[in-house]
């Protein structure tokens, strides 16, 4: 009688564990025709095998793993019908409760006093800009609405409530455009801007259940750079505008005196944030400068002009109306249904422009706010997000206020201030204390309290302080957020660096270790002509389609910028926006091995169960750098983990490669 053998072949025998988990997830769920057949073995007398069934295996689960594949990604032009929505509220679902247990945080207070002066000084200033460009259409009860009104729906319902929604510097050249465009033509101004914020609401909701912030993984630093320079200049211009205007509303000796008083709060509120980054007076001090020297900056000045001489010289001052009333002569309902039909439809096109507008903006504001700087540990939603934010833009239309989006930087600032440091000795220092971040209070009672105290602000006695201010004083203003902003955008920082001594310049710095130095010009020049052109469209009656020129960055870096440059120069120039824990949930961040990217319908996915490190290096990511120490134990003490190292020893007792079955962050955790 013969003896059968059966041998496993060596093919087999290197089955990854992550392949045999997809094989038998698969039977176990619903077998296909080809999953009916067994794996073949090979009979016979010798524990030889044949070539030939060695061929026929292997070609067996090559066919099987190319199945699975394709049963786990689907094609790109794919649509998975609100499955970017549902990812988002199953990963954010359980840490709400969490959201207001966290609150009970000492940095929530001071975070929510410093976001109410950050948020509310230039929403003052653009309700001043609206109030004269729409000829007294949005002013400040108007701004200060639609702030609360954002606020509180983001920070009760949103998966990302560290972003401060508000007015910003963009939706304003959008309104005034608007009103240009279409007021000389006799259109009702506030029932075409309510069917504008109509037709976006459905546009965003398109957006959001078509999964389309999956285009996120696009955005890089390279687009929002030059949107932020875009935004610097634009508050310039509202400063350099509003001292303009005073020669012709109070004369000669009030524009000069206004010019004075601008260049003295820029002078000192940019002194207040040099000082907070120094290393004068004690730590406690130079925070509390930091945080609220442009406040009493403000508050300073306002003053300031009622002393001596100053006080006989007549100065405009910031327009207000009654508390908790419109600006102009109507209710807070906007009789949208007062316009013709043709007029309801020509809506559209300027409904579109906001939407490309809104969805840059707020998903720019939702990445920088939870950037690579800020160790976040709570999953974000930016589908969702811009789902809720298509609901505040046609609530905002009906109620005849400006439309709100997230802020830059007010929404980066929110996290920043809600930053738990700790101290360490820096070994490259020479053995210098420095303070680190070691977690991100991630909460929503800080943005709900700075929206309910913009809701305060609409009250009389309040009004009546905020009338007392001077003109002149919201110009410096503009100028201070325009300063800050191009102080700290990478242009800037770019330019800087080209215009340093070679001989000083740091060899550590990642544009010192570019070859070419004409890649970084011309990378430069790239992002110069974006702004330019962005810019300029701004200053024209086709203001309005100033949100396109920005979308055209994204395409021009992601399929001509690689024509033009090294794979090398592109990652010291460029970079993502957020961190790869942020990154998941739209798919990754542009550039990554497919292997380590999701599928951009299927949301994140978990690390490996086999790989120590990756999970170590995750707890990292997310902030939880004081529990390094007990995740190693714990992991290294875990009967899995004793199998695992077993299993990857093998059986002959070498030992593997470092990088074999490791995920891409691993190996760069690995290579760090």
């Amino acid at each position: 009688m013969a003896t059968h053998t059966e041998v496993i072949t060596p093919s087999a025998s290197r089955t990854t564990p992550a392949l045999v988990r997809r094989q038998s997830s698969s039977h176990s769920i619903q077998k296909k025709p080809w999953q009916h057949n067994h794996r073949p073995s090979f009979h016979s007398t010798n524990s030889r095998p044949d070539p030939e069934e060695i061929q026929r295996l292997s070609e067996h689960i090559s066919r099987q793993t190319t199945r699975s594949s394709h049963r786990r990604t689907p094609k790109w032009y794919k649509i998975r019908w609100f499955k970017g929505i549902v990812d988002d509220l199953k990963r954010r679902a359980p840490y709400y409760w969490s959201d207001w247990r966290d609150a009970w945080d000492y940095r929530v207070i001071p975070a929510t006093v410093y976001m109410y002066f950050a948020n509310i000084l230039p929403a003052l200033a653009f309700s001043l800009d609206m109030f004269t460009k729409t000829h007294n259409s949005y002013g400040v009860n108007e701004v200060l609405f639609s702030s609360v009104m954002a606020c509180v729906v983001f920070s009760l319902f949103a998966a990302q409530p560290l972003v401060i929604v508000g007015v910003t510097g963009p939706i304003t050249v959008f309104s005034y455009t608007v009103y240009d465009i279409i007021v000389p033509h006799g259109t009702n101004f506030f029932a075409f801007m309510a069917w504008i914020g109509i037709w976006s609401l459905l546009m965003h909701w398109l957006l959001a259940i078509t999964n389309s912030c999956n285009a996120l993984t696009y955005v890089t630093r390279f687009s929002c750079d030059t949107f932020g320079f875009y935004v610097a200049f634009i508050y310039l211009q509202k400063g350099i505008q509003v001292l303009t205007r005073q020669w012709g509303l109070a004369g000669e000796t009030s524009a000069y005196l206004s010019v004075m008083v601008s260049l003295l709060v820029l002078g000192f509120a940019y002194g207040c944030g040099v000082l907070g980054n120094s290393n004068l007076l004690q730590r406690h001090v130079r925070k509390f400068i930091e945080d609220y020297g442009t406040p009493l900056t403000i508050v300073f000045f306002t003053g300031f002009v009622h002393i001596g001489h100053m006080r006989n010289v007549h100065l405009e001052t910031l327009p207000t109306s009654k508390s908790f009333h419109p600006t102009a002569d109507r209710g807070w309902f906007v009789h949208f249904w007062d316009i013709s039909v043709g007029e309801v439809f020509l809506a559209i096109p300027f409904a579109i422009l906001l939407t490309v507008l809104f969805w840059f903006d707020h998903n720019v504001s939702s990445l920088i706010a939870q950037g690579t700087e800020f160790p976040l540990r709570k999953p974000p939603g930016f589908h969702w997000d811009i789902f809720l934010l298509g609901l505040t833009t046609g609530i905002a239309g009906i109620l005849g206020i400006p439309f709100p989006n997230g802020l830059i930087p007010q929404a980066p600032f929110h996290t920043n201030a809600l930053c738990v440091t700790r101290q360490v000795v820096d070994e490259k220092a020479r053995g210098h204390i420095v303070r680190v971040t070691d977690h991100v209070v991630e909460q929503r009672f800080s943005n709900l309290a700075q929206g309910l105290l913009f809701l305060v602000t609409m009250s009389g006695p309040l009004l009546v302080v905020l009338h007392l201010i001077p003109q002149g004083v919201l110009a410096g203003l503009f100028f201070v957020m325009g300063v800050q902003a191009l102080e700290g955008n990478g242009i800037t920082q770019k330019l800087l660096f080209l215009a340093r001594d070679k001989e000083l310049t740091d060899a550590t710095d990642p544009l010192a270790r570019i070859e070419r130095r004409a890649a970084i010009w011309v990378f430069v020049a790239c992002e110069l002509v974006g702004f330019g052109a962005t810019f300029a469209i701004s200053q024209t009656i086709a203001a309005i389609g100033f949100p396109i020129i920005i979308l055209l960055l994204i395409p021009f870096r992601t399929w001509l910028m690689p024509k033009w440059f090294r794979d090398e120069e592109l990652r010291a120039l460029d970079a993502p926006t957020a961190g790869a824990f942020v990154m998941e949930s739209v798919g990754g961040a542009y550039g990554e091995s497919g292997e380590s990217t999701p599928s951009r319908a299927g949301g994140t996915s978990p690390p490996d169960e086999s790989d120590e490190v990756a999970v170590v290096d995750d707890s990292l990511e997310r902030g939880e750098s004081h529990e390094l120490q007990s995740v190693l134990a714990n992991k290294r003490s875990s009967p899995e983990t004793a199998s695992i190292a077993t299993r990857r020893t093998g059986s002959h007792g070498e030992t593997p490669r470092p990088d074999v079955g490791m995920t891409r962050r691993s190996r760069n955790s690995l290579n760090r």
